[in-house]
This record gives structure tokens, sequence and C-alpha cells, in this order.
């Protein structure tokens, strides 16, 4: 049913867990299915340094969780917010169409961590003036 990648990402989770000060913070979840993610980042001129997740879910949340951290670390939060739903599926080498919704909380996820982030930033700068 699952792709060895998901399987991977499911057993050996990468960047789990959450930073204290992150600099953005995103939640997301799926009522259907009961699946929560938190995606933590840290940002340094406009790169993402570290990413860390928290994940109440199944097995493909969790793989989810692990493979969008793996995507999007190091990259710039423009290149970030490119990362779709469909990159992280086809990053794990593809997902049971029952389990597609668990991809798209993982995008959706990160996408709110930068929100997040911007957000913080545009209220600091407004602070400043």
């Amino acid at each position: 049913m699952y792709t060895d990648k998901v399987m991977e990402h499911f057993r050996n989770p990468r960047n789990m867990g959450e930073i204290s000060d992150a600099d953005g913070i995103g939640t997301v979840g799926n009522p259907v299915c009961g699946d929560m993610m938190t995606i933590y980042i840290k940002v340094k001129d406009n790169n993402i340094t570290d990413i860390k997740f928290k994940t109440f879910g199944c097995g493909a949340a969790i793989a989810t969780s692990s493979m969008v951290t793996e995507l999007a670390k190091g990259k710039t939060l423009e290149e970030a917010l490119k990362i779709t739903r469909g990159d992280v599926a086809d990053a794990l080498e593809g997902l049971p169409p029952i389990k597609m919704h668990c991809s798209n909380l993982a995008a959706d996820a990160l996408h709110a961590a930068i929100e997040d982030y911007n957000k913080k930033r545009k209220a600091e700068k407004e602070v400043k003036t």
C-alpha cells in the first residue's frame, strides 16, 4: 500500500520536534481524518535554516511532514512557498489516493509557518516606524 520511501520517512522521520524560539509556526488539521501538523521554522537572510514538525496522525501524515521539512530546509522563503502538495507526494514516490489529503496538510502547514513569519516581520517593521 505504501512506497518504500513513505515507510522510511514514517519509521525514521527527519526533523521531528519543535523549535522553542521559532520565527514562524504553522498549524493545520483535517477534522475528517483527525491529522494535525505543526511546522516550526527558523529563518536567516530569507533562508529556512532550521525546520521541525510535530504531527498527530497516521503514518502517511508523519511521512509527509518529514518529507516537507526535507524539501524546505535550506530553501529561500520564496522557494519553499512553491513546494506543492504534489511535490510532497512525488518526493515520497506516491501515496495511496485515500491518503493524498496528508500531503496536502504538509504543504499547507509549511505555507502557514512562512505566512506566520512574514506577519511577524511586518508587525516588527511597523513597530519600528
